[in-house]
């Protein structure tokens, strides 16, 4: 079962979403199978914040603006697409992580296990049949703080998109084996 999941998952982009809202419930779920990854020394250093409803167009208009002040090279199409991203969405999460501040364990740890959390929500809604995709544009996640109430040692890695979708997913590939990619000692 898990193995189906694992090969069927896809990134489903917010052009694919339709119009039908998550509910509550779903999004409980889908964060709960974060709350299940793992974390060196039990740091368990994910923490989500969900926008959903008035506040998509905010984060949209928000992003976009950051967009246009960050970049060197502004397009107007890029512009316009970041905020549909977010009106297009039933629901955005924003991706932070918890640095420990008694700094027990390397900072890349926590990375990792925030991106297993993420891998987790992702597994989830994909049985859940809910679309979802990771974005993650450096110049405007770091202005994140703007936006939401950031802890001190918490930094926004990443944008959760996630909506219902109608169409058929392609079929999974790999460039490469994994005999390839594997050394046996």
């Amino acid at each position: 079962m898990i193995e189906k999941v694992i090969k069927n998952r896809r990134a489903v982009f917010p052009r694919q979403y339709n119009d039908k809202p998550i509910t509550k419930e779903q999004i409980e779920k889908i964060l709960e199978a974060a709350n299940w990854a793992p974390s060196h020394r039990r740091t368990e250093p994910w923490r989500f914040k969900v926008v959903q409803e008035e506040k998509l167009t905010e984060l949209g208009n928000f992003l976009s603006e950051k967009y246009k002040e960050t970049v060197k090279k502004f397009s107007e199409r890029k512009y316009k697409g970041i905020a549909e991203k977010c009106e297009r969405s039933s629901c955005v999460i924003l991706i932070c992580m918890q640095r420990d501040l008694k700094e027990r364990v390397p900072e890349w740890e926590e990375i990792a296990a925030t991106a297993m959390a993420v891998q987790n929500m992702w597994l989830m809604a994909a049985e859940m049949k809910i679309g979802s995709y990771w974005s993650s544009p450096t110049n405007l996640i770091k202005k994140m703080g703007e936006f939401v109430d950031l802890a001190e040692g918490e930094q926004c890695l990443g944008i959760f998109y996630m909506g219902n979708y109608d169409t058929e997913l392609p079929e999974g590939t790999r460039e490469t084996s994994i005999e390839e990619k594997v050394e046996w000692l």
